[in-house]
């Protein structure tokens, strides 16, 4: 159940989106949550505010709060008016909290699962977003940001280590800071019958004080999709490394929907470097559902030892994992729905449900 409202004051819109239906997804694919006994704890939403011209001028600015069961992020846009084909600029704050499974999270149920390691991480942060013309099949977006990383338990308390004592910053206090230079580029080329994309991330922590994280964190994101008959066949590879100061927060955690289905959220293994290639064969059944077969397979590359704390040996992550299943795709007017279910090398199932692409 859920209730959707869009409204008009004057130049701005207002869009309100309540959800009451988490208690079905919670069932499907998420371990029991834990229930701060607030009335508002049981609901998902989110409230967005757009102004299309806030000082006369074309000026936009987007609020937008969205709370989920256990994570909430808050996020203020505000966008000056550019000539086309300048680059578009836009001031950024976000605050947001969620919790930190995929590195911290303990696996259950033989790694189909993860549960709650009781470390979840609330950043602030502020910045300007540059997106560049797109040239030819090429967009390319730059940004330079202020970050304030604090770690927090499921209590709501500032904390610097875990429940093994291990520090969770890299400054080894209860808090990190860094300015961070990010340049993201995505290349797309597509047909009738196949498509291209390819993404490249790279972030450089710059040390503005002495104390602030100093790092390199690369990541890249190539897909191919061709066409066979009716069918559609889609192979993806990832992979990224990062060098210099780190926290444990930023190891690249493998396992879980949209990294190798058959684990649950990081249950393959967290590292300084990572490789995970995806492969899906989806066929039409009828106008709106698909079905399909699908293999995933990923690896920290050995990295996991390199991690602060080496949180990955110590929950008795493999490191190495392999998943395979198959599954349903529903699209509709409000999106695609996802439902997946699928084994990983352990033989133990996991059914995934999602919901992606969703318009308003």
């Amino acid at each position: 159940m859920g209730a959707q409202k869009s409204i008009h004051a004057g130049k701005a819109k207002i869009d309100v989106n309540v959800d009451f239906t988490h208690k079905l997804c919670a069932a499907l694919m998420l371990p029991p949550f834990r229930d701060s006994g607030h009335p508002f704890s049981q609901i998902i939403g989110s409230l967005c505010i757009k102004h299309p011209s806030l000082f006369g001028g074309s000026e936009k600015l987007d609020v937008s709060v969205d709370k989920g069961l256990y994570d909430s992020n808050i996020l203020i846009a505000f966008r000056r008016p550019r000539p086309q084909g300048v680059a578009q600029q836009s001031f950024v704050i976000q605050h947001s909290i969620s919790p930190e499974i995929g590195v911290h999270g303990l696996p259950i149920d033989n790694f189909s699962r993860s549960g709650s390691g009781g470390i979840n991480l609330c950043r602030l942060s502020a910045g300007v977003d540059v997106n560049e013309p797109a040239s030819s099949n090429w967009t390319s977006t730059t940004s330079i940001k202020f970050e304030h990383v604090r770690p927090i338990n499921d209590d709501g308390r500032f904390i610097s280590r875990d429940l093994d004592g291990f520090p969770v910053t890299c400054s080894g206090t209860s808090h990190d800071s860094m300015v961070v230079l990010k340049q993201e580029s995505h290349y797309v080329k597509a047909n009738d019958h196949s498509f291209s994309q390819l993404k490249l991330q790279m972030e450089q922590g710059i040390p503005v004080l002495s104390k602030w994280l100093i790092f390199n964190r690369f990541k890249f994101v190539t897909s191919k999709g061709v066409k066979l008959g009716p069918a559609f066949f889609l192979a993806s590879l990832t992979g990224g490394s990062i060098v210099g100061d780190m926290a444990p927060y930023q190891a690249f955690a493998i396992g879980g929907l949209g990294s190798v289905r058959g684990y649950g959220e990081g249950a393959v293994g967290s590292g300084r470097s990572c490789l995970i290639m995806n492969n899906e064969l989806t066929v039409p059944l009828n106008k709106i559902l698909e079905g399909a077969v699908f293999m995933d397979c990923g690896t920290d590359l050995g990295s996991g030892r390199l991690v602060p704390g080496n949180p990955s040996l110590r929950h008795g992550k493999p490191g190495t994992g392999v998943g395979f299943g198959y599954g349903l795709r529903l699209k509709s007017n409000f999106g695609q729905f996802q439902i997946d279910y699928a084994i990983n090398a352990f033989q133990q199932k996991t059914v995934y449900f999602g919901i992606s692409n969703v318009v308003g």
